[in-house]
Formats: C-alpha cells, sequence, structure tokens
C-alpha cells in the first residue's frame, strides 16, 4: 500500500536568488561596485546560450545570481508591482553601514527614501539601474548567543499581539531577549526577577 499523506517540503534558507539583468558590466558595477558583493562566479546561463549568468556574494555565502545580455540595456523605469511580482529585494547590513547609506547613495546621485524607523529595524530604499527596489535593513538588535533574529521576532510579535500595539518596536524586543535568556539560559538563583539593589 502506497503512503498518499500529503506532507511538507521542509526548507532550510534561501539558497538563491536570479534576477533579470542588462549588460555584463552594468550588472557588475551595481552589485559589486555598489552594494559590494564579491563577483565570485561567471557562466553561461545554461538554459540560455545568448545569455550570461554572474554570482555575488550578499555577504551570507548564499547567492545573488543574475542573467545578462549584451543586447539589454538599463531601464531605469520601476518594475512592476502587480501580482506576483517581486516588490522589493532587502539586503541586511550593519547598522555603522547603515547610517553610511544615504551619504553614499547622494555622492552617486542615487535618489532614495532617506531612513526609515521600522520599529524592530532601520531601512532605506533605492532603485537599482533596471528600476527593482532595493532596501537596505539593519536590525536594532543583536539576539542571545545561538539564537536568530526570527526567534526574537516571533517572542516580540507575541508580546505586541499580548499587549495590544500596533507593530514591534524596541520594548518588544528588549522583553522578548529577556524571556529568550531567562527561558533558555540556567541560573543559581531561585528569584531571577527585576531587583533594585540601589
Amino acid at each position: 500500500m502506497t503512503d498518499t499523506a500529503i506532507r511538507k517540503i521542509q526548507t532550510q534558507g534561501v539558497h538563491h536568488i536570479t534576477l533579470v539583468g542588462a549588460d555584463r558590466q552594468t550588472t557588475i558595477d551595481f552589485w559589486e561596485g555598489v552594494l559590494g558583493m564579491p563577483f565570485i562566479f561567471d557562466q553561461p546561463n545554461l538554459d540560455d546560450p545568448d545569455e550570461g549568468h554572474l554570482y555575488f556574494d550578499p555577504g551570507d555565502g548564499r547567492l545573488i545570481t543574475i542573467f545578462t545580455n549584451e543586447t539589454r540595456k538599463p531601464d531605469p523605469a520601476r518594475t512592476s508591482t502587480e501580482v506576483g511580482a517581486v516588490h522589493h529585494v532587502a539586503f541586511n547590513v550593519s547598522q555603522a553601514s547603515f547610517w553610511q547609506a544615504a551619504k553614499r547613495l547622494d555622492a552617486r546621485g542615487i535618489r532614495h527614501s532617506g531612513p526609515k524607523d521600522r520599529g524592530f529595524m532601520d531601512s532605506i530604499y533605492f532603485n537599482d539601474p533596471l528600476g527593482l527596489t532595493i532596501e537596505l535593513a539593519s536590525y536594532r538588535f543583536e539576539p542571545p548567543e545561538g539564537v536568530r533574529h526570527a526567534e526574537v521576532m516571533i517572542e516580540a510579535h507575541r508580546i505586541r499581539v499580548e499587549r495590544g500595539d500596533h507593530h514591534i518596536d524596541r520594548e518588544h524586543l528588549a522583553d522578548a531577549i529577556e524571556l529568550i535568556v531567562h527561558r533558555g539560559q540556567q541560573s543559581l538563583s531561585t528569584d531571577r526577577s527585576a531587583k533594585n539593589p540601589f
């Protein structure tokens, strides 16, 4: 008898994202020359011999890949935001890099949103040379050792909902981190509640 029960296909992270680019040099100049992603791999598109396939490391060892074709020229018009389209792609940056982003985009004459307060992170948005919106995002917190950002976020979400607050903000993050440490790290103390020793 065959087992016909449906089961999930469990993902374990983003392997890569592939975008349709214009020419090779525009692609390299943006992804490496603006965003600092090392250009690590170059080969033909195995499904279309008229295209190149360029690979970049966005900083976590995963891949951003771009199909290039010398007959395609950059078109800065905003890419589609219709249903099923990619609205934007977000990349993680440190707080140090985030607070330099506007100045460095300004130096190139690249229009941007300016810093945006997202409660749990800071964001800045701008378009690539082909009209795709890029977000540079920087978390406002570091998770406890051995804990992922997503684990802090789900706890902060639960705290926010329980309190009836509109969105996750710094206080929810701080309380989530405290809760995660309390649950996950042992202590010799029998009473670990907050104290005032002054």
